[in-house]
């Protein structure tokens, strides 16, 4: 079953070597389900959800779905969140993915909950999987971050980061989900620039 998508996906060769990747950040295990810092891997689930997209064990240390019909990688690194530009890299390498067509799905504590921010650039802002993509791929690729809340700031941040969602914010981060697919979509389907008009002044207003 798939479910409709929100944009009219444009049909690709799979058969090309050359294709876009869109890698959703977290950590591997049953134990990190639901944590904040799974944010990325629940997009990509959501993705897969709507497009009958199936993870398979990459090559490389990930899970990875082809998206046929619109010529995208959906790619889960399994080196846990502090190594992921080993797996980001590795995926780059293997299917010749080029910065300009890698779009990186991720959480972000600087962000109030549910708030989404699409840039084509930037720095890692403190996050440990961002600072690994820049060590290994530099930082000229595109990126989606889904706000999930700083918290309480007496409170550690990698506790808060590997902690699940209160109840009372699952609703926010829910609906946050669904936006940020509906937002990889428009990436593939528009680009980037038009990614960043409609999203990010949706959450300005």
């Amino acid at each position: 079953f798939k479910q409709k998508t929100a944009y009219e996906i444009p049909k690709r060769d799979w058969s090309s070597d050359v294709c876009s990747s869109d890698l959703g950040l977290g950590n591997p295990g049953r134990e990190y389900d639901g944590t904040r810092h799974n944010v990325g891997f629940r997009v990509l689930d959501a993705l897969a959800a709507r497009h009958g997209v199936a993870f398979q064990p990459a090559k490389f240390n990930a899970e990875q779905g082809r998206w046929r019909e619109a010529d995208v990688l959906l790619v889960k690194p399994l080196t846990f969140m502090n190594l992921s530009g080993e797996a980001v890299g590795a995926a780059c390498r293997y299917y010749k993915v080029e910065l300009p067509d890698l779009l990186i799905v991720t959480d972000d504590v600087n962000l109030p909950l549910g708030r989404l921010r699409a840039r084509g650039t930037g720095s890692e802002g403190g996050h440990n999987g961002l600072r690994s993509i820049a060590e290994h791929m530099g930082t000229a690729y595109s990126r989606l971050r889904v706000g999930v809340g700083r918290g309480d700031d007496r409170r550690d941040l990698a506790d808060h980061v590997l902690a699940r969602f209160e109840s009372e914010e699952r609703p926010a981060i829910d609906q946050a989900i669904v936006r940020a697919a509906d937002a990889v979509e428009m990436w593939v389907a528009d680009g980037l620039d038009r990614m960043m008009n409609l999203f990010n002044r949706e959450q300005d207003n």
